[in-house]
């Protein structure tokens, strides 16, 4: 059964990211086997998402110095809907791996973005940005410590001009400090193994954050087949607006994207502006502040 709430804070989510929101989206099922997904698939959004092509402005301090702040935007390819798996918690000392099912079935929202970011740095500011308009929305808590946020971060190099290079993902960071550092170490690790010669090979890695490094999980070089299907059981997933709305309906039963649009609180980049312009502030104390 699709949860209303989570529809709505995908919804809320995708307008405070300006992004465009579909009146009719698709559930998909995506078959793989992993101990943490005792169904053998998960329901997600693979062909038509519930929002596409938004934006995420983001500020970040030149030189360390918050006088100095530049503004930067990171295009959002898409918002999905999907269901959660469970958790893998490795037991080093038994060396053993435990299975928490209490997360899996339960709504996720996935943001995708594009590859508008070059540096650790970056990242960890659009993250930050996004978590703090994911709690002003109330549509997450966002607390990273916690699993209510995760990053995965795709890392390629290239020279200026040539293509995008083979790109790996350093799958499930939960900290934005350490978000920053596993980008920044894996664009270094990928520039000096191209430099002596080597090749990136597509796979899947995972910071260390002991070690401070990535390390390798598993390769993605035999292209899995997740053999997408329609999901039988969600048909198409219907919203509308104040013109497509038909007048007989219940509105408990469907959703309204402009109500939902009038409804938006102040965003943290709206409530910065307010409070530079009311008490005078330096708008790097705003930051601070909020």
């Amino acid at each position: 059964v699709l949860n209303r709430r989570c529809v709505e804070a995908a919804v809320m989510t995708g307008l405070a990211l300006n992004c465009r929101i579909n009146k009719k989206s698709l559930f998909d099922r995506k078959h793989y086997f992993y101990a943490d997904l005792p169904a053998g698939y998960q329901i997600t959004q693979q062909r038509v998402p519930i929002a596409v092509n938004g934006s995420l402005s983001y500020s970040l301090c030149i030189d360390n110095k918050m006088s100095q702040m530049v503004t930067k935007t990171v295009r959002i390819k898409q918002i999905q809907l999907e269901q959660d798996s469970g958790k893998s918690l490795h037991d080093d000392t038994r060396s053993q791996t435990l299975v928490d099912l209490n997360r899996a079935g339960v709504g996720l929202m996935e943001l995708v973005m594009e590859p508008d970011m070059c540096c650790g740095e970056e990242a960890a500011a659009a993250v930050r940005e996004l978590q703090l308009i994911l709690q002003t929305l109330g549509s997450s808590q966002a607390v990273m410590a916690e699993g209510q946020l995760r990053v995965d971060a795709n890392v390629s190099v290239h020279h200026p001009g040539e293509p995008y290079g083979v790109r790996t993902e350093v799958k499930n960071i939960n900290s934005i400090r350490f978000l920053a550092k596993a980008v920044d170490y894996e664009i270094q690790r990928q520039i000096e193994e191209l430099g002596n010669g080597g090749t990136i090979s597509n796979e899947t890695r995972a910071f260390d954050s002991k070690l401070g490094c990535t390390v390798p999980m598993r390769d993605k070089e035999g292209k899995q087949d997740y053999r997408f299907m329609p999901e039988p059981n969600l048909p198409p997933l219907i919203l509308y607006d104040a013109k497509s709305l038909p007048a007989n309906m219940n509105h408990q039963q469907v959703l309204n994207i402009d109500w939902i649009r009038e409804r938006l609180p102040d965003l943290p980049s709206v409530k910065r502006e307010k409070l530079v312009e009311q008490y005078g502030i330096l708008p790097e104390h705003s930051f601070t502040l909020l």
